[in-house]
């Protein structure tokens, strides 16, 4: 039964052994994974400071753009009061012209019978012009006949 002991005992050593060889080659594998994310942490930090910097640049080129935008925004918006303005006025100018141009309608229309007398003492006018005119220049004495081209002549008096 001492054997028997013995026995127990060393197998309880190699199962021991066997323990401690299974857990230090586990440990050693959660070394190696650990130094790897270990270094995959280190080049994450690294990129980590790079976007940092660069979303920290965006910002500030951001807040430029913004800047102008509020700035260009508000002098369109005098522009856009100008050109109101201008359409304002346009309108009164337009209500006007019309007020005028309804004004002269009714006037000459109102006076058409003044106006078409006076067109046709005009006329009568220009007339009586031309034929003193005409006169004038009417030679006194026999005038030679030029028939015109392509004028049709009369006929020949016969000789009976």
């Amino acid at each position: 039964m001492e054997n028997l002991l013995y026995i127990a005992a060393i197998v309880a050593a190699i199962a021991f052994l066997i323990l401690c060889i299974s857990l230090s080659m586990t440990l050693f594998s959660v070394k190696k994974t650990l130094q790897t994310v270990s270094v995959t942490m280190d080049g994450l930090t690294i990129q980590l400071e790079g976007v940092t910097t660069e979303t920290t640049e965006l910002l500030k080129k951001t807040n430029s753009l913004a800047e102008d935008i509020q700035k260009k925004s508000e002098k369109l918006n005098s522009v856009v009061d100008s050109i109101k303005d201008v359409g304002d006025s346009m309108g009164g100018l337009s209500t006007t012209v019309h007020r005028v141009t309804s004004s002269i309608t009714a006037e000459a229309e109102r006076n058409s019978e003044k106006v078409a007398q006076a067109i046709q003492w005009g006329n009568v006018a220009f007339e009586i012009y031309d034929k003193l005119k005409e006169r004038k220049t009417v030679s006194k004495g026999w005038t030679v006949y030029r028939p015109v081209s392509g004028q049709k002549r009369l006929p020949q008096p016969s000789k009976h």
